[in-house]
Parts: structure tokens; sequence; C-alpha cells
């Protein structure tokens, strides 16, 4: 017993030092990003905007507002769906055409479901109306500039480019829990995606926003092949590349804002996100347990490691560094840094949690999900 303690405690340590030494490139990495720049379209296509609604989420107004005043010199329209007739976003759609007369605004509403991710429904449903070739599909919870849209039909416009998309960083509320989803976002995801993408060991959509031609689509079978997929963003990514096209990514990101109701609610998303990344690359994620530093120094410390105690405040201060790294490259407001302790704790504990099980809880409804990603049953409301 004393032996697989010891072995267990030497292990974490120095998996711990591995860790620190990972943190630390990945903050050379995000330091190394082109700056932020804008780029217009060679032409400006008319575009279709689709914005698949659930729920009136915290600024919902202000984040729809932002895609009526884009300086993009083309005709766009905004497609909103939603998929019951009591759905309080609908209000929040109604006030956007009286503010916006001038913008084409559709409301829709339509509650057939062609598969179990509701999203992907929903999109599936607001499609017909779409008039236009190209087509950005983006979530409600996203926060843009006036540049977005040009930035992003200039991404597609690249040669051989079948799909674009933006990396996007963490916007946070006042509550605790927000505030650790948005360190979740810019100290956890957001680097481990620049680096893969940089090295070219990844080449993913990700779901807040994706542009793809209404051609491009029907050739990887329409949203209809994906509406039985957990992570439908990757799916699309993938059948993009298999197609022989790219994905490319737009200049800077975008802003996700983390309104969540409570503790616990955070945790069943991040759950759900590790889940997810788990069932996409499940050897890759397995070997993501290093970049927990700071958890992996605190159980050598625990368990008697020599010199574990200096390596858990080492942890400490390179989580610190790429935490400053990603607000200096992204350009973002300072991250509530005392919260980076408490907050890679709890990544840890998820990470243990998610190796186990296929239960996932998304937008107030829980799902079982088989081991190759696919949604296995109809989801049933959580709580």
């Amino acid at each position: 017993m004393d032996y697989t303690l010891n072995f267990l405690a030497e292990a974490s340590t120095a998996a711990a030092l591995v860790g620190c030494a990972c943190t630390l490139f990945l903050s050379v990495v995000v330091l190394r990003l082109p700056p932020v720049c804008r780029t217009d379209p060679s032409s400006y296509p008319p575009v279709t905007i689709l914005k698949p609604l659930d729920g009136a989420e915290p600024d919902l107004f202000k984040r729809l507002a932002s895609f009526c005043t884009q300086d993009y010199l083309e005709r766009i329209e905004i497609i909103c769906g939603v998929q019951a007739s009591s759905d309080p976003a609908i209000e929040v759609v109604r006030r956007l055409q009286a503010h916006f007369p001038d913008v084409p605004i559709t409301l829709h509403i339509d509650g057939r479901e062609h598969g179990y991710n509701r999203k992907v429904s929903n999109l599936i449903n607001m499609l017909p109306l779409a008039r236009f070739e190209t087509l950005v599909m983006c979530d409600s919870d996203v926060e843009v500039g006036p540049d977005y849209l040009a930035k992003v039909v200039a991404t597609l416009e690249q040669p051989n480019v079948g799909a674009a998309t933006f990396l996007y960083h963490g916007i946070a509320a006042e509550s605790v829990a927000s505030r650790l989803a948005a360190l979740a976002i810019n100290t956890h995801f957001l680097p481990q995606v620049v680096a893969a993408v940089s090295f070219r060991l990844a080449q993913p959509c990700l779901g807040p926003t994706i542009a793809i031609r209404r051609q491009t689509l029907n050739e990887i079978g329409g949203l209809r092949a994906f509406t039985d997929v957990l992570a439908e963003d990757y799916a699309i990514g993938e059948a993009v590349r298999k197609a022989g096209l790219e994905i490319a990514f737009a200049s800077g990101s975008i802003g996700h804002a983390c309104f969540t109701n409570g503790i616990w609610a955070m945790l069943a998303r991040e759950l759900r996100i590790a889940r997810t990344s788990k069932l996409i690359d499940p050897t890759g994620y397995t070997g993501t347990a290093i970049l927990h530093p700071f958890a992996l120094a605190l159980v050598g410390t625990l368990l008697g490691a020599s010199g574990a105690g200096a390596i858990m405040a080492g942890a400490l201060a390179c989580r610190l560094v790429l935490c400053v790294a990603v607000q200096r490259a992204f350009r973002l407001r300072p991250q509530p840094y005392w919260l980076i302790p408490l907050y890679d704790l709890a990544a840890f504990a998820i990470y243990l949690v998610s190796l186990v099980g296929s239960r996932v809880t998304w937008r107030r409804y829980k799902y079982r999900v088989a081991s190759d990603g696919t949604l296995i049953e109809r989801p049933t409301r959580a709580g």
C-alpha cells in the first residue's frame, strides 16, 4: 500500500512538472498569434444569419442587435428560430423587429423535431426561409463587433475553404459561477484550441459561428446528417474536411456570454464539454490530464511527495502567466485571478468524473450519448 501511495505521489508530482512546462508553452503559442486585423471580403455576397434561440437569456436583445448594425456593404437577413410559441425569446425578437425596421428579421416558430439534437432541428426548420447562398449559423450567446460579418465572409472566400469559424473567449457576469465558466474558456479551452490550430493538429469548426455556402452544406449531406450528433459543430467540420475542403479561422475572437444559473449548472455545462471532448478524441483527451498541474501537484503534496508544495506554487504561477497571455493576445479585461485555484481544482474533478459515464445536460435537457458521439435516446427535461 505504501509503495502504491508513494508511486502515486511521485507520478502526480512529475506530471505536474510536465504540466507546468506545457502551460508555459501554451502561453508562448498564444502570445505568438498574429495581431487582430480587419480583412474585408473582395466581394460582398448577401448573407443569411441563422439564429437558433431558446429562452430569454440575459442581454439577448443587445447581442441580437449587434447583428443588425454590421459594417457590411451587401444585404443581410436574420432568421430567428424558436421551437415553442411560449418561448420568451419571441418577445425579444419582436422588440428587435420594431427597433430595426429596415433590417429583414424573420421570426420562425416551429416545433418539429428531426432528431435528438434540438439545436440542429431548430436550424433545419429555419433553413428553408433562407434566401441567400452564404449562410452564417450563430449561437444566441455570441457577442460580436461591427466587423464580424466582413471578417467571417472574407475568411470563407479564401481558396479551398469550405467553412469559416471564429475562436471565442468567455465574457463573465458578476456571479462566481459565471466567472468560473469564463475562466474555463479563457484559460483552458481557448489556449488548447489555439495550439491545436497553430500546429495543424486539428481543424475544428466551433459552434458559436459556422459560415458555410449552401452548396457546400448540401454536398456534406445537409443539416439532416447531424440531427443525432452531440457535437454537431465538430461533425460539420469533419464532413467539410472529408469533402476535400478546409476549415479557416477569422482573425481575432468573438465573445461567448457565460450566463449560468448557479454553480451546479456551471459544473453540468463543463461536464458536458469534457465528455464531448472525450468522445471526439479519447486518447488525446486522456493525455490532457497533465494540463491540470496545480491539482496534480496538490495530490502530490497531500501524499507527501518531496518538493510537491513548491511545484504546486510554481504551477499556480504558470497558470497565472497563461491567463495574462490570453488577456493580452485577445485584448480581454483582467480576469479574476483569485478564482484560478478554485477553477483548477473543479476542472480536475470534472476531468476525473468525465472519464466514466455517458450522460450530459444541455440547455435544460438530459441526453445519453453513445461512444461514437451520437445521441441514443430522446432528451428529457432536467430537474
